[in-house]
């Protein structure tokens, strides 16, 4: 990914789901906050919030034009549920066909107000389609100058790879889940692919969905206690800690976050500043393993 994007990212797909940030108001006030904490860059998707989130965040934005021109935005599309907004729709699906991924685009910046996307991910890979005309779709919305940059989400190596060959060149990313407690994309190619051709991965549920916080299996609190004893040489909390280990994988992914709390942004951004001792990043990969490095 060779373009500007802050290296955390602020998540919305919960956006709705508190009654602060579920307002215009709220949610500014919460993207201010991130502003602030040098995160600049704006994780959405269609489907967040039963399709409502980008709506809300158009919303907020149109209070602050200063907040507006300086965000970095990246949308997602391809997730079709049986939704009240779509009464003909009566099985969950995925449509990464090219009039699909080019309508949702368009949909999505009249929703957020913008005239272009910073990045725009296909959600899902389709099984339905050929990526071929995946490719398609996304090369006719970067020609059209309505998105920046393309990329994926959850794709396999395998499915990087078909849709790169068609696309002409790397998709720009490829948002996976990572975290202490889902390490596939460090074995299953996703990460080598990135490193591969230059591109920069995201991830998402970076502390497992809040399992870091509150989980009670054997691995939760495994590498709970090891951030835990690392957190004040670090001298940040573990929140933050374990955002930075994401972070420190050589592919250097930008990791998600998934908060609405102001406290809690400017907790986890300071992971920015954390430099891993090697010994110590592979003292938490031991934690989240169960067993030691072989």
């Amino acid at each position: 990914m060779h373009f500007p994007l802050s290296s955390m990212a602020l998540g919305t797909w919960r956006l709705l789901n508190d009654p602060i940030t579920a307002t215009p108001a709220g949610a500014i006030a919460l993207i201010r906050t991130a502003l602030d904490a040098g995160i600049d860059t704006i994780d959405t998707a269609e489907i967040y919030g039963g399709y409502a989130v980008e709506s809300l965040l158009g919303e907020a934005l149109r209070l602050d034009s200063a907040v507006k021109a300086k965000v970095r935005i990246v949308s997602k599309a391809g997730i079709y549920v049986p939704h009240a907004t779509a009464p003909d729709r009566k099985v969950a699906h995925y449509n990464a066909s090219a009039e699909q991924l080019v309508a949702s685009a368009e949909a999505s910046l009249l929703k957020l107000g913008v005239e272009r996307l910073d990045l725009f991910l296909v959600h899902r890979p389709d099984w339905f389609t050929h990526p071929a005309e995946t490719a398609k779709g996304l090369n006719r919305l970067t020609a059209s100058g309505k998105v920046a940059a393309v990329g994926v989400s959850n794709y396999t190596a395998f499915q990087w790879d078909a849709l790169a060959a068609y696309l002409g060149k790397p998709p720009a990313t490829n948002q996976v889940q990572f975290s202490p407690f889902h390490l596939e994309p460090m074995f299953d190619g996703a990460f080598d692919r990135c490193m591969r051709d230059g591109v920069t991965p995201m991830a998402w549920s970076p502390t497992g969905g809040g399992r870091l916080f509150n989980g009670t299996h054997e691995e939760e609190v495994r590498v709970r206690e090891c951030l835990e004893s690392l957190a004040k040489k670090y001298a940040v909390g573990v929140d933050a800690l374990c955002h930075a280990w994401v972070m420190a994988h050589p592919s250097k992914p930008i990791s998600v976050l998934g908060t609405n709390k102001p406290e809690r942004v400017i907790s986890a951004a300071k992971a920015m500043g954390v430099r891993w001792e090697r010994e110590d990043w592979f003292a938490v990969a031991e934690a989240a393993r169960g067993s030691r490095i072989p």
